[in-house]
């Protein structure tokens, strides 16, 4: 069950782009699933609403987000130094789907932040299926970051820099597609995994402006193929079919 813990922050780096790294210490609970987030808050009274924040890895009783510093809610979490305190309610939504065989992980921006947990958790489940290949291909706009870490969560890693990451994948060589980024990035893969007749295998996770986090407002609410959903209680992961097919 998803809860609301006090915690504090462990440590905060600058990385490049205006991307941050921030650890938090938190009690035990529910371990997230890669593609889950939490909403976050850092301050009193405002802003108002808490941050979404997809989990980019989950050590025990620590969670480490990725995230980009884009308006005033990110820019106080830069702001963040070891020991001050913070608000979390998580683990939220629906995560990436357990699989196995050839997996491809594909992220670009933001968008890579689940990846990284995602490519752990699937090699670790994967082990007890008979095994699980990941494949990480990522696509930077300045000069990558966190490569080494990626790197070793994976079996092979695929960086590009400028550019459309989507053109370094091959749908058909892949049992199952894992998406995060740019909606303009996910809208091209799954263009290209229909033409390839691999459309089905194609899951992504949908960034979108969030009040609750819990499905109580409407604020994220997106059409799909199977009616309105709220993209942070039915998604963030949902199969690209179901929101980019209609």
């Amino acid at each position: 069950m998803a809860g609301v813990f006090s915690g504090s922050v462990l440590s905060s780096r600058a990385l490049r782009d205006n991307f941050y790294l921030l650890e938090t210490a938190c009690p035990s609970g529910e371990p997230p699933r890669a593609g889950q987030f939490y909403m976050l808050r850092a301050w009193g009274t405002y802003p108002v609403l808490s941050r979404p924040l997809s989990v980019f890895d989950a050590p025990e009783n620590r969670l480490v987000f990725l995230y980009k510093l884009l308006g005033e809610g990110t820019r106080l979490f830069s702001r963040l130094r070891e020991g001050d305190p913070l608000t979390l309610q998580g683990p939220l939504g629906h995560g990436f789907p357990e699989l196995g065989g050839n997996v491809a992980l594909v992220g670009g921006g933001g968008g890579m932040a689940p990846l990284y947990l995602g490519a752990k958790q699937l090699k670790a489940a994967g082990t007890g299926r008979g095994g699980c290949r990941v494949e990480l291909f990522l696509g930077f706009s300045g000069i990558p970051f966190l490569t080494g870490e990626f790197e070793a969560a994976a079996d092979r890693l695929i960086v590009k820099t400028g550019g459309f990451i989507t053109d370094e994948v091959d749908p058909g060589r892949y049992d199952h597609i894992l998406a995060c980024g740019p909606e303009a990035m996910m809208e091209a893969l799954f263009a290209k995994c229909e033409a390839a007749g691999a459309g089905d295998r194609l899951h992504v996770s949908l960034e979108s402006r969030m009040a609750c986090g819990t499905g109580a407002c409407f604020v994220c609410s997106r059409k799909t193929r199977g009616g309105n959903k709220k993209v942070c209680k039915d998604g963030p992961v949902f199969p690209a079919r179901e929101v980019f097919g209609l």
